[in-house]
């Protein structure tokens, strides 16, 4: 029989503490499953269920790792500044800073209510610029650090049929403040990159599909490999440029799209 190769060491986050926001459901979930299953202790941040606790308790038995959850709502700076302390201060560390919480709504631009899109402003780019800034400032007294910023390939492309220019201009912040961070802090230790994933299958996107069901044909024909991603794509992405496998990387668009963006 034999005997299958070691992975990379570098690709190991053993002895790592990661952060990540909205980390118990949907993409997050599986990101910080992924931190986990390499290695890194995770604390999960959460704005409403209190199921995060239990979930943080699973990932933690799964994995053999310490795995907290911690309430915040990103919106409000403060509490994201206090919540970050307090991970500090329980893990001692903080290695890899997630920015994944976000929402979306969609309509046309000349009736979309302004109250949506202020929330959407103020949790895809204020609420990810805010929990970066506290995690930056125990990254750079260490000297070293990792940031992914979950962004979307909404930011690079007007999506079609529906219409979410209020999610889209937030993508393309969030992405733009991945690239001016990574310059900002290249020659202090901090890389800081932007996950765009494509359309991935989520609960959410299931029940979209129930309200829209044309969409999903719509969509795959547009793909290359003519499929929705799985959730799990996602995690040799975060893995990798949370880890000393990409200590050259920074400032880039890692897309996972399915060839979306190549055509």
């Amino acid at each position: 029989m034999t005997t299958p190769l070691p992975t990379l060491p570098e690709f190991s986050l053993k002895g790592k503490v990661a952060i990540v926001t909205g980390g118990a459901r949907g993409l997050g979930l599986e990101m910080s499953k992924a931190l986990a299953e390499s290695g890194a202790n995770v604390a999960l941040m959460y704005v409403s269920s209190e199921k995060t606790h239990q979930t943080a308790s699973e990932i933690a038995k799964q994995y053999g790792i310490v795995c907290k959850a911690y309430k915040a709502n990103i919106t409000d700076a403060k509490q994201v500044q206090d919540a970050i302390s307090q991970i500090h201060q329980d893990f001692k560390a903080i290695d890899i800073f997630v920015a994944n919480a976000g929402v979306n709504s969609g309509g046309p631009s000349e009736t979309f209510d302004l109250k949506a899109w202020q929330n959407i402003m103020d949790v895809n780019i204020n609420g990810v610029f805010y929990g970066i800034q506290a995690a930056s400032k125990y990254m750079l007294a260490k000297g070293k650090g990792s940031v992914i910023i979950t962004s979307s390939m909404s930011g690079h492309i007007a999506n079609r049929p529906q219409l979410q220019c209020g999610y889209n201009t937030s993508k393309g912040a969030a992405t733009m403040m991945a690239k001016a961070l990574a310059a900002e802090w290249a020659t202090k230790g901090i890389r800081v990159n932007a996950i765009c994933p494509g359309y991935m299958r989520t609960d959410l996107l299931d029940e979209t599909f129930k309200d829209n069901p044309e969409w999903e044909k719509t969509w795959t024909d547009m793909i290359p490999m003519g499929r929705i991603g799985e959730a799990k794509e996602l995690r040799g992405a975060v893995v990798f440029l949370g880890s000393d496998a990409s200590t050259y990387v920074t400032g880039i668009e890692l897309f996972v799209d399915g060839g979306y963006t190549a055509v």
